[in-house]
């Protein structure tokens, strides 16, 4: 579980195809020598395993699955990443429960300045739409972010300037497609009234 509070913008290292699946090897500002192999790692909305690490990096291993659904699949070397580890017991939890289960790819559509902040827009695909909610929650590449509004597939965010600088999401720019995570709690409760 993940709060979708960033604690390191990484850098991919480097990408090889292996028998199994693409290994990225991710650079981190973070002491490397305390993550665990098998640890959890959330890279721009995305759990992943460590399955290898050395001084200031770590691998990990993503199946064709993830690279279809995510937007990992057009990571190369150089790509900046959100990064964020999991939540252990105990911690703050500054922005929501996060699993790190990427539910679509969304559109950046709109990108406007406002003071010092920054409104995106973003369209989400149909059906996930139905789950975004005005002032609920929402995790854009791994980001806790809270919608401002809501205009049939597409909703709106005010990022300020410490998330514009401190993640990717002051790289975005309008077509960039983003991971997104729709809120645990409207998820469960669309389930719910499907089945009740």
């Amino acid at each position: 579980m993940f709060t979708g509070i960033i604690t390191d913008i990484g850098r991919v290292r480097s990408v090889a195809q292996t028998a199994r699946d693409r290994r990225y090897e991710v650079e981190t500002a973070w002491d490397v020598s305390g993550i665990d192999l098998g640890a959890s790692i959330s890279h721009a909305g995305v759990c992943l395993t460590v399955v290898e690490k050395a001084d200031d990096w770590f691998a990990v291993e993503v199946s064709g699955e993830t690279l279809d659904k995510t937007t990992l699949g057009g990571w190369t070397a150089g790509t900046p990443v959100n990064l964020e580890r999991a939540t252990k017991v105990g911690d703050e939890l500054g922005g929501h429960i996060v699993s790190g289960h990427v539910d679509g790819l969304g559109t950046v559509v709109e990108i406007t300045p406002e003071g010092g902040s920054h409104r995106i827009v973003i369209e989400a695909p149909a059906p996930l739409h139905r789950f975004i909610a005005a002032k609920g929650s929402i995790t854009v590449d791994g980001v806790s972010l809270t919608v401002n509004s809501v205009d049939g597939r597409r909703f709106g965010l005010n990022i300020i300037p410490h998330t514009w600088q401190a993640t990717t999401l002051g790289t975005l720019a309008v077509g960039s497609a983003v991971n997104l995570e729709i809120d645990m709690l409207a998820r469960y409760l669309a389930r719910w009234q499907e089945t009740a």
